[in-house]
Parts: C-alpha cells; structure tokens; sequence
C-alpha cells in the first residue's frame, strides 16, 4: 500500500484521553452495533450505514459526502476478504467530540487491493440509549 485508505467522519480517533463508560462493560453491546453497520458498508449500502449512523457522525458529514467518502475508499480498497478483531477500548472522553459513551474497536482487516488495513469504528451510545457508529477509519 503505498498510501493509507482513510474515511474520518470526524477527529475522532487521534488518541484516547479517558478510560471508561457508564457500563461496568460496554464492548458487547458496541462491538455488535459495529459489526452489524460494518455488514451494510460492506454490501455496498452506503447510504443506508449513514442512516444507521450516530446522530453525532450525521452533524460532521452528509448523506451524499459520506456515500461518495466510503465508495471512493472502497473502490481504492476493493471488497473485504476477512476482519479481525483486534481490540475494544471503552472511552468516555475522546478529542474533539462530545464527552459521551464510546468505544473504539480496532480490526486487523484485508481486502482484495489492500490486503493489510487496520479498520477503527467507534460506536457511540445515542440519546436513545442505542449503540451507533459514529467514526470509522481505514489505514
């Protein structure tokens, strides 16, 4: 790969500043939530992931930015051959975002043009108490 592949919906992923949720443990829940709109990115359902998306990732980009974002880094990358996860971190504050319920989950993920890619998604928890991505990431 002689460039990094990257999608931000915001500065979101810089660096972790504080540990911890109001849930003794988060990570089930969140990491479900990302595994589930990962599946619809990865149909090629682009809008759809934005619709399914965080309220707080639908304030830093819009249905048509994100649609033409991610296709154009998934016509970069090609399609997914496999995701691993690699961890899970539950996070209540993160640079330049809201203090909110977060955890950033880290896959060690290949496809087929770039078959070495670190994927971070970073759910929120929503006002209505759901789990949403609300960044996403590809290296």
């Amino acid at each position: 790969m002689t460039r990094p592949f990257a999608v931000v919906a915001f500065a979101l992923l810089a660096a972790l500043a504080t540990l911890g949720a109001a849930d003794p443990d988060p990570t089930a829940e969140a990491t479900a939530a990302a595994r589930g709109w990962l599946s619809v990115v990865d149909a090629g359902q682009y809008g759809e992931s934005w619709d399914e998306a965080a309220a707080l990732f639908k304030q830093h980009i819009s249905k048509s930015q994100w649609e033409r974002a991610v296709g154009d880094v998934r016509k970069q990358t090609g399609a997914l051959n496999t995701r691993e996860l690699e961890s899970a971190q539950p996070a209540h504050q993160l640079p330049g975002v809201p203090d909110g319920d977060y955890v950033v989950i880290v896959y060690r993920s290949s496809f087929v043009a770039a078959p070495v890619a670190t994927e971070t998604v970073t759910p929120m928890r929503d006002a209505d108490g759901h789990w949403r991505v609300a960044g996403y990431f590809v290296k």
